[in-house]
C-alpha cells in the first residue's frame, strides 16, 4: 500500500467518527500540511464520498450520513477485526450465522490479494449457542428502545394470553443469552425478559419517557439479579476460608472470588454464593482441608452441615449393623 493510499484510509477512518474535524487537527494527526488535507479530501470526494465542510472557528470536515464505505477500503486492522467478528458471530446467539458467512465471503472478494491472504489465515471454530435469537426480534426490540415506544409481545408459552406491555430500556447480552430490561406496565416494576422467548407484536404502542434504571447500568442490574440482589453486583453471602492447597491449583476455579497465597501449600479464599451452605459447597469442591475464617454465619453453617453429615453417616452405619 503506497503512502498516499494509506493516508487516505487513515483520513477516511478519522472522518467516520461523528464529529467535525478542523483541517489543522487532521493535518496534525496525519503529519501533513493543511493544504495536503484539502487535496486528500478532494480525492475522497472524487471517489464518491460525501464530505461536508463547515466554516467558522468550530467548523471542519465531516463525513455525511449515508456515505457508503466499500470493504476494499478497510485498513488491515479493520479487516482482521471483521474476519474475527464474522467467524465468531454464532457464539453471539443471534441467528445470523449463514449471513455472516456470506458477508465474510463478500468482504474477502473485494480485498487486495495481500490483505485477503492475511484474512484467510484467521480461521477458528468457537462454541455454538444452543439459545438463538431471531434477528428480527432483536431488531424490533432495539427499535422500540431507540424510539422509546411501548413494546407488546407474547412470551414463552403465553401466546394465548394477553401480550405483555412494557417500556423497553436496554438489551443486554449475558452468558450467551440476550435479555431485555423493561418496565412492566402491568406489574408496575422492573422485569427482565429473554429475547429468545419473545414474540413482538406490531404496531408498537405510544411513546414513553425513560425511567431511571434500577442500577447504575443495565448489565449491572442483570449481574445483581443473578446473585440474588436487585441493585448491587454482589453475592448476599460472602465467606473467607484458609485452604490447604497451593494458590496455583485453586486459581483456575475461583471464578469471581478472591485468592491470596499464604504459604507454598496454602491460600486464603474469599467466595460468595446465594447462601452460607452454598459458600461451603464452593469450598468443599476443592476436596482439601480448610479452616473457616469468617464471618460467624459461615462458621455456624459449617457446624450445622458437619452435624448433618455426621448424622447421615451414622444412620447409614446403623442400618448396616442392624442388617448384620
Amino acid at each position: 500500500m503506497t503512502a498516499p493510499t494509506a493516508r487516505l484510509l487513515t483520513l477516511l477512518s478519522l472522518l467516520q467518527t461523528p464529529r467535525d474535524w478542523p483541517g489543522k487537527e487532521l493535518a496534525d494527526r496525519l503529519g501533513i500540511a493543511p493544504r495536503t488535507v484539502r487535496r486528500d479530501v478532494d480525492r475522497l470526494r472524487e471517489l464518491g464520498y460525501r464530505i461536508a465542510t463547515a466554516k467558522g472557528p468550530y467548523g471542519g470536515y465531516r463525513l455525511e450520513a449515508g456515505s457508503e464505505l466499500p470493504p476494499l477500503l478497510f485498513d488491515e486492522e479493520q479487516a482482521v477485526a471483521i474476519a474475527v467478528a464474522l467467524q465468531g458471530v454464532r457464539a453471539s446467539g443471534v441467528d445470523v450465522g449463514e449471513a455472516a458467512d456470506r458477508a465474510l465471503a463478500t468482504v474477502r472478494q473485494v480485498m487486495p490479494s495481500r490483505l485477503r491472504h492475511r484474512v484467510d489465515g484467521i480461521r477458528f471454530t468457537g462454541a455454538g449457542n444452543d439459545t438463538t435469537v431471531d434477528p428480527a426480534v432483536l431488531e424490533a426490540v432495539s427499535a422500540a428502545i431507540r424510539d422509546r415506544r411501548v413494546l407488546r409481545f407474547g412470551y414463552g408459552n403465553e401466546e394465548d394470553s394477553p401480550p405483555r406491555r412494557t417500556e423497553p430500556h436496554a438489551v443486554v447480552l449475558r452468558d450467551g443469552r440476550w435479555y431485555l430490561l423493561a418496565w412492566d406496565l402491568d406489574a408496575g416494576d422492573w422485569r427482565t425478559f429473554r429475547l429468545d422467548r419473545m414474540s413482538p407484536r406490531v404496531p408498537t404502542g405510544p411513546s414513553f419517557i425513560p425511567r431511571a434504571l434500577p442500577a447504575a447500568e443495565a448489565k449491572s442490574y442483570l449481574a445483581a439479579r443473578a446473585k440474588g440482589s436487585d441493585t448491587e453486583d454482589r453475592w448476599p453471602c460472602i465467606g473467607e476460608v484458609e485452604l490447604d492447597l497451593p494458590a496455583a491449583e485453586v486459581a483456575p476455579w475461583v471464578g469471581d472470588g478472591e485468592l491470596e497465597p499464604l504459604t507454598a501449600d496454602s491460600c486464603r479464599l474469599t467466595v460468595g454464593s446465594w447462601s452460607w451452605t452454598g459458600v461451603l459447597a464452593a469450598v468443599a469442591r476443592f476436596d482439601a482441608p480448610f479452616t473457616v475464617v469468617g464471618p460467624a454465619q459461615l462458621r455456624e453453617a459449617a457446624s450445622t452441615l458437619a452435624a448433618r453429615f455426621a448424622a447421615a453417616s451414622a444412620s447409614r452405619s446403623e442400618g448396616r449393623v442392624a442388617q448384620g
